[in-house]
């Protein structure tokens, strides 16, 4: 996303970041899970977010959480001296000097890790804190059970500092699925006897399943506002911030008669005489190409503002909302794509999608404000 500090802004269309939102989010893990400390996961760029918003938002998190060693890198040099997890751990041998130099914490998920590991510590350099990950289900990265304790001792011989971790593959399944008991289940049997602290649960975990939830959480979507399972509804209980406001303007109006047909393929048909108000963001600014026709829209309206359905199909720049709920919507009206008013979860359902994709899809020409 853009800078909006970086000279004039010509399209209306602004992307806003709410730190003070992130701050409120991460208070709300901490009352979830109490005795548990925080990696706040901030991969994909915090989720589309922005380092700068989530380093200033989620200061007082106990470590950060991320794939890229690049990104540790710019985390050290703003000045952040807490914990940083790599959470893929490490791509090539020749990344651990720089990830030795920068502090980090190392997920290890396979054998050639185990290796490249063995042969760094024979080196006589420092030992790293590593969380080995454990395969309990989830099939895409991790140690079997079987293979799990052959590589904790060796790490565990060759010096380095051992924690454990696996990760629930079906935690957004409300109803306290049995899929995240058995992985529990088989996790903790196989860590039995073996020291160090351990790290299971995700965002959705932490939000219904916190008897899963050990010594380290994860959380990453519900940091931002959104919801595991795509349905915001799922977490209002939970009293989350959108951390993320999608703005734009209303840039023209036209006024359509019954039969008149709107945009790319004439999805849409007017039923009636009626007024379309053409906004300021399309899918080359991230928003869903493939969103339906009744998207909520929240256009600025009297004190509260109205909820307006988008009609037709998305354009690379702009979109158009019936404006029917909206008799005085007029050029330079300000709506809102997503965020407080329209949460982001409403918009990926109608297209289809998650909240965290359309989060972390918003475009780099979008300017960004920090707040």
């Amino acid at each position: 996303m853009g800078d909006s500090a970086n000279g004039l802004i010509n399209r209306p269309i602004l992307a806003s970041i709410h730190t003070a939102a992130f701050q409120h989010n991460l208070n709300r893990v901490r009352e979830l899970a109490p005795e548990s400390k925080i990696w706040s996961v901030i991969k994909a760029r915090a989720y589309g977010h922005c380092f700068d918003a989530a380093l200033k938002g989620l200061a007082s998190t106990d470590g950060f959480a991320l794939l890229d060693i690049q990104d540790a890198a710019w985390l050290r040099q703003h000045g952040w001296k807490g914990r940083i997890l790599l959470l893929e751990g490490f791509f090539h041998e020749n990344e651990l000097s720089l990830a030795q130099e920068l502090a980090c914490d190392l997920v290890v998920h396979c054998e050639a890790q185990v290796e490249w590991l063995e042969r760094f510590k024979a080196k006589n350099h420092k030992p790293f804190n590593v969380f080995l990950k454990m395969n309990t289900g989830m099939n895409r990265l991790g140690f079997k059970p079987d293979n799990y304790r052959t590589a904790f001792h060796r790490l565990h011989a060759a010096g380095y500092h051992m924690h454990h971790m696996t990760h629930f593959a079906n935690a957004d399944q409300i109803d306290q699925s049995p899929t995240v008991g058995a992985q529990q289940e088989l996790f903790n049997q196989t860590i039995e006897g073996l020291e160090g602290s351990t790290s299971l649960a995700n965002s959705a975990a932490i939000l219904w399943h916190r008897n899963a939830l050990g010594d380290w959480v994860r959380p990453g979507i519900m940091l931002y506002g959104a919801s595991p399972t795509g349905l915001h509804a799922d977490i209002k209980h939970a009293n989350l911030q959108a951390v993320m406001q999608l703005h734009s303007e209303i840039i023209d109006i036209q006024d359509l008669q019954k039969g008149d047909r709107i945009g790319y393929g004439g999805r849409y048909e007017a039923t009636a005489a009626m007024r379309v108000g053409i906004v300021a963001c399309g899918y080359a600014d991230g928003y869903p190409r493939h969103a339906k026709d009744g998207t909520p829209v929240w256009v600025a309206q009297g004190n509260e503002g109205v909820v307006c359905p988008l009609v037709g199909r998305v354009s690379m720049d702009m979109l158009a909302i019936d404006l029917r709920k909206a008799p005085n919507a007029r050029i330079g009206t300000a709506v809102q794509l997503w965020g407080d008013k329209v949460p982001v979860d409403d918009v990926a359902q109608m297209s289809d999608t998650i909240g965290y994709e359309l989060l972390c899809a918003v475009a780099p020409r979008v300017p960004v404000a920090i707040k």
